[in-house]
């Protein structure tokens, strides 16, 4: 007799966490030392979960941090050893700090989310889905920018879906005012809202995992 299940597993690192806790005496030594007090929270929230980057520059464009996630899915026989129907799924997340954020600014992250998707996807069989988060951190969030995040939504299917999608996804946050909006399938909303704990049956990466698998 055999017996086959999903399997989606995070595979960027060995432990997943995701209380209200921001951060702990356990910060991996590899996770960078943000000099900001809200990147930090942030940092402190995903850092069991996604690998990070201090300071990057990507095609021009500087980013605070960097985040990559890969979510690994198969089915699994009776037997741990054999499986079967390997599915990959990454996220990468981009944060920005600046000033006042434009609606031009969000137009330019997009248009780079879809330079980045043709050079980083790797379109195949057991690709399914890649993710790029854009978030930028500013002072005030303007009625023309908010409107503008609530209102996105952009996912392309690779040869016709055969080879998985991608989707661009975008989030403009006020830290000192509390204030944050995301666009419609944007899943980090718990790791930016750091003036809110995280209850333990809502983490992120675990509905992540469910909209990536199902």
């Amino acid at each position: 007799m055999t017996t086959e299940e999903d399997q989606p597993s995070t595979a960027t690192t060995p432990a997943e966490t995701e209380t209200g806790a921001d951060t702990d005496d356990t910060t991996p030594e590899d996770v960078p030392d943000w000099d900001d007090e809200y990147v930090d929270r942030v940092s402190g929230r995903i850092m069991f979960n996604y690998d990070l980057e201090k300071g990057v520059s990507v095609r021009g464009e500087p980013f605070t941090l960097r985040g990559e996630l890969r979510i690994e899915s198969h089915k699994q026989f009776f037997h741990p050893a054999i499986t079967y129907g390997h599915q990959h799924a990454y996220e990468h997340l981009f944060l920005t700090e600046r000033g006042p954020v434009r609606v031009s600014d969000l137009e330019r992250f997009v248009g780079l989310g879809h330079d980045l998707a043709d050079e980083w996807v790797d379109a195949d069989e057991e690709h399914y889905a890649t993710d790029f988060t854009f978030v930028a951190v500013t002072d005030e969030i303007s009625d023309d920018v908010r409107s503008h995040v609530e209102a996105f939504e952009d996912r392309e299917l690779i040869k016709y879906g055969y080879h998985g999608h991608y989707e661009i996804h975008l989030a403009v946050v006020a830290p000192d005012r509390e204030e944050l909006v995301v666009s419609r399938n944007a899943d980090v909303s718990d790791a930016l809202r750091t003036w809110e704990p995280i209850e333990p049956d809502r983490g992120f990466v675990e509905r992540l995992k469910r909209r990536l698998f199902g």
